[in-house]
């Protein structure tokens, strides 16, 4: 139907009959000429009708915005002092010649110019309405290109796409699973997979030494602004290769990415522990572009009678933290009152501050309500680590460990961010050496990870000391956020039941959800590991949206719903007979 997309024609088709196709993104009458600027998927190109084609200029006088239309013409240079530099085809126009329309068009529920600020319920609710907004355009297409950029050097380094199944059964991997009841049997479920984990790890005992898929996932968790219930990951395994090579290929993965996309070298990746990431920045994700640091002061604190400090650092799971802020002194008191709101949903209990305002004239150069409570020179011996100087502010958080490095470490992104003191530019780094379990609040042990991420240790010092153990595991950080993780997997029989052992699952239940996978391992199961990459993040930074549901074609929205087709919904009864499914009536009073 067309020889052109819109956006492509330049001053090299300047006499050339083009037939362009799309939607009329704008129409303008100026003096009995008629101007359309007709869009595609490549942009928008300006198409002039005059008298002279009567009856194609009648028919373009009827046309309207999101029309759809077909119009053959000739290309011509703009006149001058009428090039528009905005725009990719400004130096020229379609003197129309023919328009035929496709279809008509109902006024459309919002604008679709790119300044067009509309709440994203309506944009969901008419979201293939909002894809046609260029920016939307331009944020999927560069989604495509990053996933062929991927499965090209993928399929160049050996590795195989191959599927694995959706319909499968729960496992525990750290969010509720999603569940489809099964019509064939009756009162069995199935469960949509949260990762490919198991089927992987399989194919490689299988001999497929080198996996990949793009593969579609699902977890029935609370949302944020990075989190879908369906999402998409790059999952990649491989065997023979430990961690070093591992990290290795998918570094340069993302580099050979990077550059093609978006012509951008990306920095070194430095290695860093996850005990001197969370010492640092209180985060296993840090922003590098952020150079404020977390302190430790416990050992200050212990000599102060301060009983808010000096509890938590006479406490071996407490922590006293300092977070120097570089010119932060003139952050008022109700802003330090609201940085005071935002840590309590971390947990904090509080967050007290010293504001430096001449160092040089000791404690009385420096203005806090907590002076009174420590001594002077634990005070100046403290800006000394600190690095103070005239001008800056100190936070401090005291409380459990992990309260203190999820709070304070949220608090250095938001100053950071409020004060803009994050650099321009990309910082990426690997976490590695994580610990193979944490305390699950019920004085037994979780997975860090996954209960299939190996040691680094015999299956011995591993049963003597699971609390200390580190896993060999690896998380690809950038600006602070995760864009993959994995792990070396455990392939020995004993090394897994030993840690089913720690996590106190029975041997039956063991068998009862894995046994199809112990069982494998008894056969040969090759070392192997690999690391899954989120899809959506990784489009998300690389476009700079504000959320994944910006580079996702029809995301669901926080409440895990889909406005536009009002999914979930109700199915009828026989559907509900036959799958042998009764449903609880409400009870009186109950919410939904």
């Amino acid at each position: 139907m067309r020889s052109h997309y819109c956006g492509v024609l330049s001053t090299a088709n300047i006499d050339e009959t083009v037939t362009i196709c799309g939607w009329v993104d704008r129409r303008r009458d100026h003096g009995g000429v008629i101007f359309l600027d007709m869009r595609d998927r490549d942009g928008i190109v300006q198409v002039v009708f005059d008298p002279d084609t009567e009856e194609h200029f009648e028919r373009a006088d009827r046309v309207r915005s999101e029309y759809v239309l077909k119009i053959t013409g000739r290309v011509r240079a703009r006149g001058e002092g009428t090039v528009n530099p905005a725009m990719a085809t400004g130096e020229i126009e379609i003197l129309g010649k023919e328009l035929e329309i496709l279809n008509t068009a109902a006024t459309p529920p919002f604008q679709l110019d790119e300044h067009t600020a509309v709440g994203e319920e309506v944009r969901l609710r008419y979201r293939y309405m909002d894809l046609r907004r260029q920016e939307m355009q331009d944020k999927l297409i560069k989604r495509s290109k990053i996933t062929s950029a991927i499965r090209n050097f993928l399929d160049s380094e050996g590795f195989l796409d191959i599927e694995t199944p959706i319909l499968t059964r729960a496992t525990p991997e750290g969010a509720r699973d999603y569940l489809v009841p099964s019509r064939t049997h009756p009162r069995q479920f199935f469960a949509l997979p949260q990762s490919p984990q198991l089927f992987k790890q399989l194919l490689m005992v299988s001999g497929f030494d080198r996996y990949y898929q793009v593969a579609k996932c699902f977890r029935d968790e609370d949302l944020r602004a990075d989190r879908q219930p369906e999402f998409t990951q790059i999952d990649i395994e491989t065997s023979f290769l430990g961690e070093e090579e591992i990290m290795a290929i998918t570094e340069r993965m993302v580099r050979e990415l990077f550059k093609s996309t978006l012509d951008v070298d990306l920095p070194e990746f430095p290695h860093m522990p996850y005990s001197e990431a969370m010492e640092r920045y209180g985060s296993d994700k840090p922003d590098l572009r952020i150079d404020m640091e977390l302190v430790s002061v416990d050992d200050l604190m212990q000599q102060v009678d301060f009983k808010v400090f000096r509890g938590p650092a006479d406490d071996e799971a407490g922590r006293v933290a300092a977070l120097k802020v570089p010119g932060g002194a003139k952050i008022s008191r109700k802003e330090i009152d609201d940085y005071t709101k935002y840590v309590s949903i971390f947990g904090a209990k509080g967050l007290a501050w010293i504001k430096v305002n001449d160092l040089a004239a000791g404690v009385e150069g420096l203005q806090a309500p907590i002076l009174k409570f420590m001594p002077d020179e634990v005070v100046m011996e403290m800006m000394e680590r600190l690095g103070a100087a005239d001008g800056d502010i100190i936070f401090f958080g005291a409380d459990k460990a992990n309260v203190v490095n999820e709070a304070i470490g949220a608090l250095r992104i938001k100053v950071a961010e409020d004060l803009g003191l994050v650099r321009e530019g990309w910082a990426p780094l690997w976490v590695v050496d994580f610990p193979m379990f944490e305390d699950d609040g019920n004085s037994g042990l979780t997975p860090l990870h996954h209960p299939f991420t190996a040691p680094s240790c015999s299956v011995e010092e591993l049963e003597a000391n699971p609390a200390g153990a580190l896993s060999r595991a690896y998380d690809m950080v950038l600006n602070g956020c995760e864009l993959g993780g994995g792990s070396v997997r455990i392939h020995e029989r004993e090394m897994q039941q030993a840690v089913f052992r720690i996590l106190e699952i029975s041997d039956e239940e063991a068998n009862e959800k894995f046994g199809f996978l112990l069982q494998a391992l008894q056969y040969g199961a090759p070392p192997h590991g690999g690391l899954a990459f989120g899809l959506d993040r990784m489009v998300m930074l690389m476009t700079d949206s504000a959320s994944i549901r910006d580079v996702i074609a029809f995301p669901k929205t926080q409440t895990a719903a889909c406005v536009m087709t009002d999914a979930p919904g109700e199915v009828n009864a026989q559907q509900l007979r036959e799958l042998n499914i009764r449903l609880r009536q409400k009870a009186e009073g109950e919410g939904a």
